[in-house]
């Protein structure tokens, strides 16, 4: 079975890749994914093993920080039940859940690659991350793309 490869934003804030790094097994659940086709990413596409760039978002230098691996499959996000989330979804319902989560395993941190270094990277002109009007949370990368990342800029 060929492995699929991700990029997952998440908010430092919120949870960083040292965060990651220092959680139980160096796994954390991705909660608070409010986007149906981000989720649909999650519940259709992402399979145990798959590759993730770790993307720190809305914060001064966003770009990809780490790597990690899809850890689980999906269940339901527990968040969407709690009003005192900021995830809270008062139309959810635990028998209809709306939202999902999945674990992720960060397996590295890495020196950050921001969004000038990528965008200036010809090799990637055409990577989801960097299409005009890509705002989603997770998105597919090709092999082709996550080798050169790996590869030539990571140097991993």
């Amino acid at each position: 079975m060929t492995h699929q490869y991700w990029l997952m934003k998440s908010e430092p804030e919120e949870c960083s890749i040292d965060d990651a790094l220092a959680a139980p097994g160096a796994t954390v659940p991705w909660t608070g994914v409010r986007n149906y086709q981000a989720r649909n990413f999650m519940r259709d596409a992402m399979r145990v093993g798959d590759g993730v760039l770790f993307y720190h978002s809305s914060c001064a230098e966003p770009g990809i920080v780490g790597l990690a691996r899809v850890a689980s499959g999906t269940r339901p996000d527990p968040t969407q039940f709690d009003p005192a989330s900021p995830y809270f979804d008062p139309k959810s319902q635990p028998e209809n859940p709306r939202w999902l989560l999945l674990d992720v395993q960060a397996l590295e941190k890495t020196r950050p690659i921001g969004l000038p270094e990528l965008r200036a990277t010809p090799e990637l002109a055409d990577m989801v991350l960097l299409q005009r009007g890509s705002r989603l949370s997770i998105t597919p990368v090709s092999a082709a793309h996550w080798a050169f990342i790996t590869g030539r800029l990571m140097g991993g």
